[in-house]
């Protein structure tokens, strides 16, 4: 009687097995909500989109994208952290929101990010420009916009999607570096909110991605002054990097990456993970993140994700602790 029990409590072993296999198995049978921390039209909107769109050949579910712009990113990320965690709530963040406002607002959120957050995988980088308006603004090259602005000190002003970002340190920096003073003009939803100011001639100046921008580069209603990479673009082979303007250090290159919350099964985590790497390494997707400059830049593994994510707040913590910034939003 007693090896029969055996018996059968192995085999009800075995077969719980089985049905686990096949439920995990089944991962993804609904759509997948993303939610991201900015407006449509931004670059890390703009990446998901692209992501999402061949993502659903794969995994053989659609990508919801949710835009929860605010509170340094916060909104968004606290939205994913909570929600249940079996991988149909997702985060995709750039390196402001999950990189720098987890060292300078940690006190803001009312979760623990290091504990309740995971990366799946870094999505794609993009380089940013030195961006200034062309609308009664002469300068045309970073020389000369130093020199006008040392010559109107305070009176220009800059964009950046919101103290602490990684545009609003850039800024401060370069303008140590320069010697010049500007007026930091903060807007939650990023470039696409304030490419209109800018255009207008209401605001000067901005670090701002190749993506987002570019329209209005080809409108000639922007001008860029540097780019942040170690060359030239070929498709704007006329703008100079930093390093050969000077400035060489100064600049953040812009990341996505894809998270989910802590509590999410490491074999949906694996499935997921894996999704994304061939997704991102699809010929759509490579063509089209090429016509925008984008950088396919998957990790290889969830290991990897988590080394590279941890670098990154190593790196801005040290920043942060060096460069004294008004975080007044």
């Amino acid at each position: 009687m007693r090896r029969l029990a055996l018996v059968l409590a192995a085999m009800l072993g075995i077969a719980s097995s089985v049905v686990t296999a096949q439920a995990q198995d089944k991962f993804p049978t609904k759509p997948i909500k993303i939610v991201l921390a900015y407006g449509p039209g931004s670059a890390t909107d703009i990446i998901t989109r692209i992501m999402c769109e061949q993502l659903r050949q794969i995994l053989g579910q659609s990508c919801v994208v949710d835009n929860k712009p605010g509170a340094f990113g916060i909104l968004a990320i606290e939205d994913m952290a909570r929600a249940r965690p079996d991988g149909y709530t997702l985060q995709v963040g750039n390196v402001s929101t999950n990189a720098i406002t987890p060292v300078l607002f940690k006190d803001k959120f009312s979760i623990n990010y290091e504990k309740d957050v995971v990366p799946i995988a870094r999505l794609a980088e993009l380089p940013t420009f030195l961006m200034v308006t062309t609308k009664d603004f002469a300068p045309k090259t970073l020389a000369e916009f130093v020199a006008y602005a040392k010559q109107h000190p305070g009176k220009l002003k800059y964009a950046s999607p919101g103290a602490g970002s990684f545009p609003h340190y850039d800024t401060e920096i370069l303008s140590r570096r320069a010697g010049i003073e500007m007026v930091a003009i903060h807007i939650k939803a990023g470039p696409p909110g304030y490419i209109n100011d800018m255009v207008k001639g209401d605001i000067q100046f901005a670090f701002m991605n190749v993506a987002t921008s570019a329209p209005q580069i080809k409108a000639g209603t922007l001008r860029p002054l540097a780019v942040i990479t170690d060359k030239r673009l070929s498709d704007y082979p006329d703008v100079p990097t930093m390093a050969e303007v000077g400035f060489p250090g100064v600049g953040t290159t812009l990341w996505a990456g894809l998270f989910a919350p802590a509590g999410t099964p490491p074999e949906v985590q694996q499935t997921l993970q894996k999704a994304v790497v061939q997704t991102l390494n699809t010929p759509q997707v490579l063509d089209a993140f090429t016509k925008q400059n984008i950088q396919s830049r998957p990790n290889a593994s969830l290991a990897e994700a988590k080394t590279w994510l941890a670098g990154e707040i190593a790196n801005w913590q040290k920043i942060s602790k060096e460069v004294k910034i008004d975080l007044t939003d």
